[in-house]
């Protein structure tokens, strides 16, 4: 047995002091909050210290300091044997619920496209491996119906996620990543898309700020944009009036140079969609609205809208921004992105469809009865509401 160290490794750990405390306070007879209460630790701390680190040899649960301490020692050495490497039967159940074969409801398997691991993410419009791909959570909840007598059967999903992104964890082949239903090789810290806002956006401009009228779509005139992106960086501006549903498509052509040099970090953005293009689109596209259609417009927090207060000394309409990795701020438009993917499918190039073209299906999407309008078109209902916002911006004399 190893010498004791009475120095914690962290502040986080319980120390030797600590558990000789927990011992005496504990052979007084005094409750869980109490010991917890005099060494200022969490309740849920000493409870779970109380009974994970008790000594068992006498038969029963006795708290003594030194043996809780070579517990916890015992159970600080790395590396450890991870559950997936010592137990071939949890091995193996996890393993068959990432990669199982796909079979038809008679049983008979169906193998899938031939897709070779490469070792990263899959490719745009890639076929994808065909397998049973239950998520790590799934499996780890599943093992406790399949087997609830057997503890040796369980695992937590974080526990699966590390056998696959970590390595040196081993158990599992790390081509197995191609069977969750992301496909990534790799994990996305959450931190990194905490941090993902841009500089230009400020407290002031978020879409908490926007006027409460926004939100009830009484008052027409305000709008939500967003950039459909295609093969090869080409991308087509959106822009849906709340109210009535009114679309209105940008022309963004690509920039003469645009495949012909390198790419240059920091360069200019020759596919067409920079934040001056996209800015000298919405602005030309704004001059066609009456000024009572101008009131505002929501975007996602995409740098093709850094030039978003030029925008508003422009056209004054005023700006803002959702919340990240929060799409649904902007439902509207987001709907209609998708019905404009029956035009302008994915992985498609976008930059061949001319200004002309862009207004030819503006032009049906807005001629297309909604049910949210009652059966309307969004045309017919942006002319319903035009002469009444009329009357009540005309001023009335003596």
């Amino acid at each position: 047995m190893r010498t004791i160290s009475r120095a914690p490794l962290s502040g986080r750990y319980l120390s030797f002091a600590e558990r000789e405390e927990i011992a005496l306070l504990n052979a007084r007879g005094c409750g869980v909050r109490e010991i917890a209460s005099q060494v200022c630790r969490s309740p849920s701390t000493i409870s779970r210290e109380l009974r994970r680190n008790a000594a068992t040899r006498s038969g029963s649960l006795e708290y003594r300091a030194t043996s809780a301490q070579w517990h916890a020692d015992r159970r600080a050495k790395r590396p450890k044997v991870t559950k997936l490497a010592a137990n071939d039967a949890l091995r193996e159940y996890v393993q068959e619920c990432l990669a199982g074969i796909v079979t038809t409801p008679s049983g008979t398997a169906i193998r899938g496209p031939d897709v070779p691991w490469v070792g990263r993410r899959h490719g745009r419009r890639k076929d994808r491996r065909w397998a049973t791909s239950w998520s790590p959570e799934q499996i780890s909840n599943r093992l406790r119906l399949d087997f609830p007598d057997d503890e040796s059967m369980r695992i937590s999903h974080e526990a699966i996620y590390q056998a696959l992104y970590v390595q040196g964890r081993g158990a599992l082949r790390r081509e197995l990543t191609a069977c969750l239903r992301t496909g990534r090789a790799l994990r996305v810290p959450r931190e990194r898309a905490r941090t993902r806002g841009k500089q230009f956006v400020t407290p002031e401009i978020m879409i908490s700020e926007r006027p409460a009228e926004v939100e009830d779509r009484a008052v027409p005139g305000h709008w939500e944009g967003d950039l459909i992106l295609g093969l090869d960086s080409s991308a087509i501006g959106t822009l849906v009036e709340r109210t009535t549903r009114f679309t209105m498509l940008l022309h963004l052509p690509r920039l003469t140079g645009h495949g012909d040099t390198p790419r240059t970090k920091n360069g200019p953005a020759l596919a067409g969609h920079g934040a001056e293009a996209v800015r000298d689109a919405i602005a030309a596209a704004a001059r066609e609205l009456p000024e009572h259609l101008r009131r505002s417009l929501t975007w996602d927090q995409g740098a093709e809208m850094s030039q978003h207060v030029q925008l508003r000394i422009d056209t004054g309409i005023a700006i803002y921004f959702c919340d990240p990795q929060s799409p649904w701020q902007r439902g509207t438009n987001e709907n209609t992105n998708g019905l404009l993917r029956q035009y302008f499918p994915k992985g498609t190039d976008l930059s061949k469809h001319s200004a002309d073209d862009l207004a030819a299906v503006a032009a049906t999407l807005n001629s297309r009865p909604r049910k949210t309008l009652s059966w309307r078109t969004p045309t017919e209902a942006l002319d319903d509401l035009l002469p009444s916002v009329r009357q009540d911006t005309v001023a009335t004399t003596p």
